[in-house]
């Protein structure tokens, strides 16, 4: 594969063959509708009048009045994965553009030009410098600080926390347990079978809150409870027999010890047992997560499939449409300006 894509470059830089290529693909896209990019309340969100993003394959704003921003979504199938492609920011669409960011989950930016290119603005500072270190987005809520900054030759690494300011840390108190309980068994049945219980899970409950808001004498106090910081008592310890019985195991006599040693052997493949359990079933568990996240990247790929042909159907249909309708209407004027000469002449004459 990659012997046959370096074969086909070498032959197009041999014969500078890179406008007649470049040209070829122009003529070859498809342009499809991009509608909402052009409405008048999206205008100044555009940094470019000729680069906007299809209807289909736009990214979409979640929980704001205005959905648009200029960004598209791009799916790679080969990979099994998506992007997004999406303008430099403009000064007024910086907060839009870590909406995106924190909506999307994505986890890297990589910005491929400067701020200013010849003379010509191509982005604005949507991340903070190392003067200023942290900047607020107060319109969508965001908050962007610089934690380390690596400058490389011809790059520059920039490590950035994003903060959603809008999300408050809520009251543990302040929940309803009687109302989630009831929720909850709408999914288990018999969740709480009795008033012992109920009053454990509210002792449990207010336990946890108090740990949550900060206070550090739970703590000691669940270890005073449980008594993990004590050795084991002697008197807890059950009698050892004055007589040492044996028992037979497979038609052999095994002494009292030799049934202990035997017991924590049992024991100890146990707990291997259930060690490779645990590591099979987390092994299971990451399998399925990559197994739903190609299902998820599947369905979205079939979606802005779908939406292409649709799309593809109505272009088609409009250029069939299009030179008839045209030829219609040509029709159509040359039958009104016959008629209106005619018209003039004959109303001359009978004067």
């Amino acid at each position: 594969m990659s012997a046959a894509i370096e074969r086909e470059f070498q032959e197009i830089d041999a014969t500078n063959d890179w406008q007649a290529r470049y040209l070829e693909i122009r003529h070859k896209s498809s342009d499809y509708p991009h509608r909402v990019a052009k409405y008048p309340e999206n205008r100044n969100r555009n940094r470019y009048r000729d680069v906007s993003p299809y209807d289909h394959s736009r990214v979409k704003l979640q929980n704001t009045e205005n959905d648009y921003i200029n960004a598209s979504l791009v799916v790679i199938e080969e990979a099994q994965r998506y992007y997004i492609l999406t303008q430099g920011p403009l000064p007024n669409t910086c907060c839009h553009f870590w909406l995106m960011v924190w909506q999307q989950q994505t986890k890297a930016v990589v910005m491929l030009n400067r701020i200013v290119e010849k003379d010509s603005v191509k982005c604005a500072q949507y991340w903070p410098t190392r003067g200023e270190e942290v900047m607020v987005f107060s319109e969508t809520g965001f908050r962007v600080r610089l934690v380390s900054e690596d400058v490389k030759s011809y790059y520059t690494v920039h490590l950035l926390q994003l903060e959603n300011i809008n999300m408050e840390k809520k009251d543990p108190f302040s929940v309803d347990i009687k109302k989630v309980l009831l929720d909850m068994r709408k999914y288990r049945m018999g969740l709480i079978q009795t008033p012992d219980q109920l009053r454990f899970s509210y002792m449990a409950v207010i336990e946890g809150a108090k740990f949550i808001m900060g206070d550090s004498t739970i703590q000691k106090r669940w270890k005073e409870l449980s008594k993990e910081d004590q050795a084991p008592s002697s008197e807890q310890s059950p009698p050892h027999p004055a007589k040492i019985t044996t028992e037979k195991y497979n038609g052999n006599s095994v002494g009292l010890e030799s049934k202990d040693q035997m017991e924590k052997i049992s024991t100890s493949l146990s707990t291997k047992v259930q060690d490779g359990t645990d590591g099979n079933v987390e092994s299971a568990v990451r399998k399925r997560l990559r197994e739903d996240r190609k299902a998820n990247t599947a369905q979205k790929l079939q979606q802005m499939k779908q939406k292409l042909n649709e799309t593809e159907r109505k272009r088609k249909r409009w250029l069939y449409w299009k030179p008839i309708l045209a030829k219609i209407g040509f029709g159509t004027l040359i039958l009104v300006g016959a008629y209106s000469c005619w018209k003039l002449y004959f109303q001359e004459h009978s004067l």
